[in-house]
């Protein structure tokens, strides 16, 4: 099979290939030249893996596009895909977020937005409407805006009910469904938001990422503004797992698509600078549900490093064993083969890296 790493950047969408288990990388683009591609998603769940691209325009405008060809062409709705209705009073500024629904809905696309809001796609990611209980929520007035934007960027559909689903926001937090959308509540108690008076409120954290575990899909793992958390219960409670981490501040959260437990995040310094910790380029692992850490690092650059890594700049794919790539705002893309032991350059030299998606196609 052939391993594909989707690349969203700063002025476009790069894509990476290789079919000699990931040892080499060819590297094709821009696609969408002069956007910014926010996210992206590889959904392989029917026959012919799709691509989605949610790009934003300075002219035209966010959108979603799609491809079923690998990128070779690219289809867009004459209208717009993901549009906020008239009377919501705003308008679409990003989508952050593209993320395919469980297996057994291979039509049934997801997208979190700026301003933040839920959509939903049901013919597989072309069109979208908006999810309108969680946009109508009574907390939605007070969600604030952290420095990147009112957004909604992580959705976690849970793989084995359709019914339940979970997001993340900066600023507002986690929330959850387990009525397939017709109700919404926050799910945030142990997740500290240092920056209010009330340091430990119903909502208003600044959440960066939230990942899920692969072997047990009640257990999650967030980077918080000031803060790594794990819940043992679909989010209801979370516990701080930071110990043993150089820094509890960070954006992004993966977990391992097969081995329950192993995670990976790239911290970095605290607020004033948000440079990697001791200005060294280090991914952190923890293979038992951050109990403990480790460096997992061999292969990076070793000398002073400055850039940082975006909550969607980090990602896994579905292969044996699992890659791991992240890109960094100096537009450099490394990969793991081997679940984080050895790291390679995929490409260097590209525009800011927003986002990563890899997978076998």
């Amino acid at each position: 099979m052939t391993a594909l790493l989707a690349i969203g950047t700063g002025k476009g969408l790069f894509l990476a290939t290789s079919d000699d288990g990931r040892a080499s990388w060819q590297v094709s683009g821009p696609h969408f030249p002069m956007t910014g591609v926010y996210s992206v998603a590889i959904d392989t769940r029917r026959p012919t893996p799709r691509l989605l691209a949610g790009v934003t325009s300075s002219h035209f405008g966010p959108a979603v596009a799609t491809s079923d060809d690998l990128g070779a062409t690219w289809q867009e709705p004459a209208e717009a895909p993901l549009a906020f209705p008239a009377d919501a009073g705003v308008s679409l500024e990003r989508v952050w977020q593209l993320a395919p629904g469980p297996a057994d809905e291979p039509d049934v696309v997801y997208a979190g937005t700026q301003p933040s809001a839920l959509f939903r796609s049901v013919d597989g990611g072309v069109h979208y409407e908006l999810v309108r209980p969680l946009w109508d929520h009574p907390h939605r007035k007070q969600w604030g805006e952290g420095f990147g934007g009112q957004a909604i960027h992580t959705v976690l559909p849970h793989p084995a009910d359709p019914a339940r689903v979970l997001v993340a926001m900066s600023t507002g937090g986690v929330y959850a469904t387990d009525d397939g959308g017709e109700t919404w509540r926050p799910q945030n108690t142990g997740i500290r938001a240092y920056f209010l008076p009330d340091e430990w409120p119903e909502f208003g954290q600044c959440v960066h990422k939230v990942a899920r575990d692969a072997a047990d899909p009640e257990q999650l793992y967030a980077q918080n503004h000031h803060g790594v958390y794990r819940s043992r219960d679909g989010g209801v409670n979370w516990e701080s797992i930071a110990d043993g981490l150089p820094s509890d501040f960070g954006f992004p959260m993966v977990a391992h698509p097969r081995h329950g437990g192993t995670i990976f995040t790239f911290p970095l310094k605290a607020d004033g600078e948000r440079f990697p910790v001791d200005r060294r380029c280090r991914v952190f692992r923890s293979t038992d549900a951050g109990q403990t850490w480790e460096s997992a690092s061999q292969g990076l650059p070793t000398g002073p490093y400055h850039p940082a890594v975006l909550r969607d700049a980090m990602c896994v794919d579905d292969a044996t064993p699992a890659g791991v790539y992240f890109g960094t705002r100096a537009g450099e893309v490394y990969a793991s083969r081997d679940e984080g032991d050895s790291w390679s350059l995929v490409a260097a030299h590209l525009p800011d890296v927003l986002c990563v998606r890899a997978a076998q196609v």
